[in-house]
């Protein structure tokens, strides 16, 4: 049997899907990507935001029509809108035969046999049920890089956010069980490792009583094959020195920290429910740019959020202006019911909240152009995505670059590199967000 597999939402999710792929395929399950092929349908579906829930609701609608046609004979839909809408989805949309929820993905194998045999099988669990060992993953991301999941859920509970009521309490997953699957990652070829989590600095404090990331790092970086290990979602106050002496010391661990800070205003941030103050974030980031000077640090933003002022907003653009991020993403607030925030006074319409968000990506893209342009004359190891049809010219990225959010690295060669490959690059100039460059002439590539 061929089965069309949909992964939407972040990458967290789709290290659930790769795991699904991996249960799914131990049993002989095939894959394809041509809908006309498949016929079972599963939906890996994202709610994190008005935009993400839209997307998942009508990917389900167009496989439901493949279903009423008779094309597949099961849909099966997964996930955070699984887990939250389970009775609606049921309900409204009788076309799919099963629902899993985001701690029951192990029973995947088990929700598509029965669909097959004829039952009835829904797997929706309680959102604080332990992390369990993910077994063997297919990777999807092209082979080169991986994501690395080390603790589902989260605990902070900011007033705009849904995971905890989708996810649950933080749950760090086993150092012993990440060494291992990093370890398998790296045999089957995986170079650069991507730690994610809805905030990875807390990792361990549930399991072990502190913060362990830095422990974690140390062990990930001693695991042969591996080049870059790459850190995302680390909220500002939990970033400590002892993280960030990790960082100076191993060679593998990309100086790279995604640092999401949400607003500029104090006023916003204790609204939003976060820790931290605008004078606590900007300390925090001074210093880890004067401990590691060529830190690369994204963050992101939201615009419009409930009671935001105009000064608000000028308080984040001022902020913006002064930390000068290396990269920056801003996502207009997106009222989500059963959180805090949708409840607030004083909601913005569509119109400020999309105004203002195109305010501050325009500063940024100021800072960014000229960031790149700075760029110029640095030699750098980067590595190889893949080559563009029909020129001699390959798609890199830098140690500043994550997957599918920053910026590429273009190469003009008539040398064959494979994807997956380091290679040492002179920076010529840039375009926007993006690098030119060309293979410097004493590149070795990197071990």
């Amino acid at each position: 049997m061929k089965i069309l597999f949909i992964s939407l939402g972040c990458d967290k999710n789709l290290v659930d899907s790769e795991v699904m792929i991996g249960l799914l395929s131990k049993k002989g399950y095939y894959f394809t990507d041509d809908e006309q092929e498949a016929e079972a349908v599963v939906v890996n579906t994202c709610c994190f935001i008005g935009d993400a829930k839209e997307e998942s609701i009508n990917t389900i609608l167009e496989m439901a029509e493949l279903k009423k046609a008779g094309q597949v004979r099961a849909l099966l839909v997964t996930g955070c809108l699984a887990q939250r809408y389970f009775e609606e989805i049921q309900k409204e949309i009788p076309e799919v035969d099963a629902v899993v929820g985001t701690t029951a993905i192990d029973a995947i194998v088990d929700a598509l046999e029965d669909v097959l045999s004829g039952k009835a099988s829904n797997h929706v669990e309680s959102i604080h049920r332990p992390v369990f060992g993910k077994g063997e993953r297919v990777v999807t991301t092209g082979g080169h890089y991986a994501y690395l999941k080390i603790a589902e859920g989260c605990s902070k509970h900011c007033t705009y956010c849904i995971i905890p009521k989708v996810r649950g309490d933080y749950r760090s997953v086993p150092m012993e069980e990440l060494c291992r699957e990093a370890g398998e990652l790296a045999e089957g070829g995986v170079k650069e490792l991507i730690l994610v989590a809805q905030e990875t600095t807390l990792y361990g404090v549930d399991l072990y009583g502190e913060k362990k990331l830095p422990e974690l790092l140390t062990k990930l970086c001693r695991i042969e094959g591996l080049c870059w290990i790459r850190i995302l979602y680390c909220y500002p106050e939990e970033i400590t020195d002892e993280l960030i002496e990790v960082m100076k010391r191993e060679r593998k661990i990309c100086h790279y920290l995604d640092i999401p800070i949400q607003s500029g205003s104090d006023r916003i941030l204790k609204l939003m429910g976060r820790k931290t103050s605008r004078q606590q974030i900007c300390e925090r980031i001074q210093k880890i740019r004067e401990q590691i000077p060529d830190i690369c640090i994204r963050t992101t933003l939201i615009s419009g959020f409930p009671g935001e002022t105009q000064e608000d907003h000028e308080d984040t653009m001022s902020m913006v202006d002064e930390m000068e991020f290396d990269r920056l993403g801003v996502f207009p607030y997106s009222p989500e019911e059963d959180t805090p925030a949708a409840e607030m006074p004083d909601q913005l319409s569509e119109e400020i909240k999309q105004r203002r968000r195109d305010e501050i990506m325009e500063l940024q893209q100021e800072i960014a152009f000229a960031s790149a342009g700075l760029m110029a004359g640095r030699c750098v190891d980067a590595l190889i995505e893949g080559k563009m049809t029909e020129e001699d010219v390959y798609v890199a990225r830098t140690y500043k670059d994550a997957p599918s959010v920053d910026g590429y690295l273009f190469i003009d060669t008539n040398r064959n590199f494979m994807s997956g490959d380091f290679v040492k690059v002179m920076i010529t100039g840039s375009n926007e967000y993006d690098l030119i460059g060309e293979i410097a002439d004493d590149d070795t590539g990197r071990e």
